[in-house]
């Protein structure tokens, strides 16, 4: 590989955006820290109207453009109903199992401004008390509930603590980067790609890669409910390639060590131009890039070409276990990633 991102800057920002929560619809303050993380390399990043992040690095003059998205919403969820015992009924913000966050903590993110404490349980959690039902009890928004950190034992009491229906919810994140270094945490979809695209930005910033191309970076922040990149990637880009989880499991190709390419996902084939131009260019920097089919997934990519986007597209990303869950990668991955963004800035086009 030619050109390294540098991966203590790289784990450092991913850490800082993980423990910042950003459940689609409420991400400022994760866009704040894309912001100040960008503003410290000298980089000025804009707004769309909805609130996503770009930033553009100039290549020669005349050059094509690519643009490079990721996007900076998480999973989470709202508060849809204060019961009669003062715990919360939760409808979701993107699309996971329920049973995937059973017991864990929780912020209850006040309108009114501050936090709850909370913890996800279900309407019969205790094995002592249901015995088989618990065991047998489906998990889904009518049995899923917000118990909350304080003395609350009514919906009025639940209300005198400032909660409304519609407060956001996030999770914790619990991110920790192990010795063998493995990055373990939720929202690594796709907070890794984002701390990518950050690295990729100072290695160029630092002068460690000269860009034949303009590129382009575009953090969504509505990608889990499938509309991020429907509107705000630059006009004038040429090619899009989405920068997001690939997913690891049964049957599947993607790898926590490795970059994949997808081909095909849930929206249908990427373009093929495109996937050939960044398989020759993985061949030629030595990268091993993985391709890889998912069968429930689409991307900012998918919402791009949905939209009516007039450019090729292309999905990569790195290799994430547990998908939607909590999830793990490992820095090789983070590594491959961006090395292979920054051999393809710098490939003659």
């Amino acid at each position: 590989m030619d050109i390294d991102i540098d991966l203590t800057y790289t784990t450092r920002v991913l850490l800082r955006l993980l423990n910042t929560p950003s459940p689609t619809g409420f991400t400022e303050d994760a866009v704040r820290v894309v912001e100040e993380e960008l503003a410290a390399l000298g980089v000025t990043a804009t707004r769309t109207r909805k609130g996503a992040p770009r930033w553009t690095l100039p290549g020669p003059e005349g050059a094509r453009s690519v643009t490079f998205s990721a996007h900076v919403d998480t999973l989470g969820a709202m508060v849809k109903e204060i019961r009669p015992n003062g715990r919360l009924r939760l409808t979701r913000l993107g699309g996971y199992d329920w049973a995937t966050v059973e017991g864990e903590y929780a912020l209850v993110h006040l309108q009114g401004g501050g936090t709850l404490g909370a913890t996800v349980v279900n309407v019969k959690q205790s094995t002592h008390v249901w015995g088989q039902e618990l065991r047998e009890l489906t998990r889904d928004e009518r049995t899923i509930e917000l118990r909350l950190d304080a003395v609350t034992r009514d919906d009025e009491e639940t209300r005198a603590l400032g909660v409304q229906v519609g407060d956001f919810v996030s999770w914790d994140p619990r991110a920790v980067v192990t010795d063998a270094g493995y990055v373990k945490s939720r929202h690594l979809d796709n907070k890794a790609a984002v701390a990518i695209l950050l690295a990729v930005t100072k290695a160029v910033r630092e002068g460690h890669a000269t860009l034949a191309r303009t590129a382009h970076f575009f953090v969504s922040n509505y990608e889990e409910v499938g509309h991020g990149a429907a509107v705000g990637v630059p006009a004038d880009t040429d090619e899009l390639v989405a920068v997001d989880m690939a997913a690891v499991g049964e049957g599947q190709n993607s790898d926590e060590h490795t970059v994949t390419l997808c081909v095909k996902d849930s929206s249908g084939p990427y373009d093929h131009a495109l996937g050939n131009r960044l398989r020759e260019t993985a061949r030629a920097a030595g990268i091993d890039l993985r391709t890889d089919i998912y069968p429930y997934y689409s991307s900012d990519a998918s919402a791009a070409w949905a939209a009516g986007a007039d450019y090729p597209a292309a999905l990569i990303g790195p290799g994430v276990d547990a998908s939607h869950a909590y999830e793990r990668t490992h820095v090789d991955a983070l590594r491959a990633t961006g090395g292979l963004i920054l051999a393809y800035l710098t490939r003659e086009a």
